[in-house]
């Protein structure tokens, strides 16, 4: 009997396209550089479309949440990017305030509701995605509040690290099949 070919875990992929591009925009948000083409390129291809592939990859398996996750995250940076190249390429009209602003706080409740799923999986998740619902509401207030907007570039670097140990993590203890780097126990 041939043996049936195991598929790798996607969550790694996800959890990095995620983490570094996270980090990366936040390091902006809290000052440190300008938005520029290398924020613009993690957003389209390690956030938006490493993402996807690992989204989809999960669908294929089967799982549920972070098939749901990786690919609405995925989405989420290429619309984000969208957001700040569309005005400059086609000529359409920036988002207002107001408008930048609903759309963070949409992509809060999202994620909110989506930590809510965490709590039956690991502590490493639960902190991903607590520090991300935090993220994206004060991105939201920070759109009125520029000292709340570097808070939240701080409170973005913490998230987007979160992610990358979270996947390190998996990485590292799937390949010495042991916990090497703890990722806390599953809910009950």
């Amino acid at each position: 009997m041939a043996e049936e070919n195991k598929l790798a875990n996607p969550a790694p992929l996800g959890l990095m396209g995620f983490g570094m591009t996270t980090v990366l925009l936040n390091i902006h948000n809290a000052g440190f550089f300008g938005l520029g083409s290398m924020i613009l390129a993690m957003g389209i291809f390690y956030g938006g479309f490493a993402q996807l592939i690992a989204g989809w990859w999960e669908m294929k398996q089967g799982n549920t949440f972070p098939a749901v996750a990786f690919s609405s995250y995925g989405l989420f940076w290429l619309s984000l990017v969208g957001i700040f190249i569309i005005p400059e390429v086609v000529g359409a009209f920036s988002p207002s305030k107001a408008g930048l602003a609903a759309y963070l706080a949409m992509w809060g409740l999202f994620t909110g509701w989506m930590f809510l799923s965490t709590l039956k999986l690991n502590r490493a998740l639960q902190v991903v995605f607590g520090t991300l619902t935090i993220l994206f509401f004060l991105l939201a207030i920070g759109e009125y509040n520029s000292t709340i907007a570097t808070i939240a570039g701080y409170e973005g670097i913490l998230c987007g690290f979160s992610a990358v140990y979270t996947a390190l993590a998996e990485v590292t203890n799937e390949y010495y099949e042991k916990t090497i780097f703890p990722i806390g126990p599953v809910g009950e």
